[in-house]
C-alpha cells in the first residue's frame, strides 16, 4: 500500500459492520468504541512528590448499534435466541473507511452476543425514521 500523504482525520460517517465476517447492512450510529483501565493509587513510604498508579482491570462498555427498522430481522432473531437461552457468540467488526472506500481502521469485538433490543417510539404526528438499537456484550475489543 502506498504511503498515505493526506494526514487529515477520517470522517465518522463512512463505516460498515461485519458480524461473523459478513457485512450486515447499514447502521446510522455506533457507540461503545471504548476501553478504560482502572488503577489503584499506592503511596510508597519516603516518596512525597508522587503516588504510584497500579493497573487493576480494563473494562469495555457494551457495543451499541443503531439503524433504521427494515424487514431484515437477523439481529432480532439472534437476540430472541439469547432470550431463549441459546448463546451463540460471534465476532463483530466495525470498519472505518476513507473517502474512497478503503479500510483504514478496524475494531474487533470478541465473543459478542445481543443482550438488549430497543425499538423506536411511535408517534402519529412524527415524520422521522423508525430506529432500532441493539446492545452487545463482548469479551473485549482489539484494534487491527
Amino acid at each position: 500500500m502506498p504511503e498515505r500523504t493526506n494526514k487529515d482525520p477520517y470522517a465518522v460517517f463512512n463505516f460498515v459492520v461485519e458480524i461473523g465476517g459478513t457485512e450486515i447492512g447499514g447502521f446510522t450510529e455506533i457507540s461503545g468504541l471504548q476501553a478504560e483501565t482502572e488503577t489503584e493509587e499506592f503511596r510508597e513510604g519516603g516518596i512525597n512528590d508522587y503516588v504510584h498508579n497500579l493497573v487493576k482491570i480494563t473494562k469495555y462498555p457494551n457495543l451499541t448499534l443503531k439503524r433504521g427498522i427494515t424487514d431484515a430481522e437477523e439481529l432480532w432473531r439472534w437476540h430472541q435466541e439469547v432470550v431463549n437461552g441459546k448463546i451463540d457468540p460471534k465476532t463483530i467488526s466495525v470498519v472505518l473507511k476513507d473517502q474512497i472506500g478503503n479500510e483504514q481502521c478496524r475494531w474487533v469485538f470478541i465473543d459478542a452476543y445481543p443482550i438488549k433490543w430497543s425499538g423506536t417510539d411511535l408517534n402519529s404526528l412524527g415524520n422521522t425514521i423508525a430506529v432500532e438499537s441493539i446492545d452487545f456484550a463482548h469479551q473485549g475489543m482489539k484494534k487491527g
